[in-house]
């Protein structure tokens, strides 16, 4: 059995990171999950959510955005619409689009076709301020 995880962590725009590591945590569609070496093969859908992951007894954490967890043979490959580290994360731009989407969603119903993805923005935005606090600045 390995004793590290190889992983590639790809969006359309760039590879954010290509590393061995001793464990991931993400958000899949179910719930959170974790996997170290040897773990068996597995496919999940992620949602907007963290990701973090150990290496040498550090942990880093990153906010994901919609995408797919992959694990064989040690290899992990996640592919993401958007990956952010927490020191990378401008906290004011967050809470901007917070406030942007508490006020969109305010004046739309369930029924309108942007509630959804007021509702996305506002998750996404949440996720993002609560990893940008987890910086290690």
């Amino acid at each position: 059995m390995a004793e590290k995880l190889k992983v590639d962590l790809v969006t359309p725009y760039k590879k954010i990171l290509s590393e061995e590591v001793d464990e991931i945590t993400a958000t899949g569609a179910l719930g959170e999950f974790s996997v170290l070496p040897g773990h068996a093969p597995f496919l999940t859908s992620l949602k907007i959510g963290e990701l973090t992951y150990k290496k040498s007894g550090q942990v880093v954490h990153l906010a994901l955005n919609w995408g797919y967890f992959e694990v064989e043979d040690d290899k992990v490959t996640v592919l993401v619409e958007t990956a952010e580290r927490a020191d990378e994360i401008d906290l004011e731009r967050a809470q901007a689009a917070l406030g942007r989407a508490e006020a969109a969603l305010k004046k739309l119903s369930p029924e309108d076709k942007d509630y959804r993805v007021m509702e996305a923005a506002l998750e996404r935005a949440l996720i993002r301020m609560q990893v940008a606090g987890k910086s290690t600045r």
